[in-house]
């Protein structure tokens, strides 16, 4: 299968593959953390965390993004040892009874070791391998996939008046850096996908530009993957707190999808697997819509 600018993009790894570009797919947030901007402290105890990860599966999530530490702007770090003491048992649960591929959320080479070895298969590294040089050879090591993201400065002063002079080259040149530093250390690139990071650095209309014109990532040639769920420019918008924005993300999703997202990370499984289907059969024509002749 050729794999151009806009995918269709094939990750195989392991037993698991990821179909990206066919249909968009949706990746369910499962914040192991007491602090999370959104659902901080919800899923801090393992039974709860492991039973809405199974939970996110049977909504039809894609594959889970495990997280154990924070990095909502102003965050507080947490230890390897803290964080793998949240992320580890749940990844152990969960693939026990899950047969989709589950992610470690972390940047730390320690924590994603020990999660690979639980059962975890995917890395999604907020840095793009810039706080930890040792991440690289982790990946490198196991073949499994990588999510580079973009970030202007780190969690604890991102948010500190970010400026840029050319916000989407900018970007672009971050990351097609970091899949170059990726690549040359070892990891194929066929298994990097990118995320331009919404909220990780940007202003509002920072945010608002990233979705409009994120067709311009294609030039990376890598699957994109779009975080927008209930962050803070959506609570801008509507005036609502991080619970209710469930609305917004659909809509900021749907253009997003509209403008080239392969995968998109969501607290709200459900509603985003309803929302991609309908784009993707108006976008695709795809065989999940209902019958032509149906009004």
């Amino acid at each position: 299968m050729s794999e151009g600018q806009g995918g269709p993009f094939t990750l195989r790894w392991s037993d698991d593959v990821l179909w990206l570009g066919q249909r968009t797919h949706v990746m369910g947030v499962l914040n192991v953390t007491p602090d999370s901007f959104s659902d901080g402290g919800l899923y801090l105890e393992r039974e709860r965390a492991v039973e809405r990860g199974l939970t996110m599966a049977r909504e039809g999530a894609d594959c889970l993004d495990v997280g154990g530490e924070s990095t909502r702007p102003y965050s507080r770090k947490v230890s390897a040892d803290e964080e793998m003491e949240r992320v580890i048992p749940v990844i152990l649960a969960l693939r026990r009874e899950l047969d989709i591929p589950i992610c470690v959320d972390t940047y730390k080479a320690d924590v994603a070791r020990e999660a690979l070895r639980a059962g975890a298969s995917m890395i999604n590294d907020i840095s793009a391998f810039r706080f930890d040089s040792r991440m690289s050879a982790v990946v490198a090591e196991t073949g499994g996939p990588i999510v580079l993201m973009h970030m202007q400065g780190a969690p604890g002063d991102m948010q500190d008046k970010p400026v840029y002079g050319d916000l989407i080259g900018e970007i672009i040149a971050f990351l097609q850096a970091a899949v170059e530093r990726a690549v040359k250390a070892g990891v194929p690139k066929e298994r990097i996908l990118v995320d331009p990071g919404i909220g990780f650095g940007k202003t509002f209309q920072h945010n608002l530009q990233i979705i409009r014109e994120l067709a311009s990532f294609r030039i990376l040639e890598r699957p994109i993957l779009l975080g927008t769920s209930r962050k803070a420019f959506i609570g801008h918008i509507l005036d609502q707190e991080a619970p209710a924005r469930d609305t917004g993300t659909m809509a900021a999703i749907a253009v997003g999808v509209m403008n080239g997202a392969h995968m998109v990370r969501v607290h709200n499984v459900q509603k985003a697997v309803e929302t991609v289907k309908v784009i993707d059969a108006i976008m695709r024509g795809s065989e999940a819509s209902a019958a032509e002749d149906t009004p």
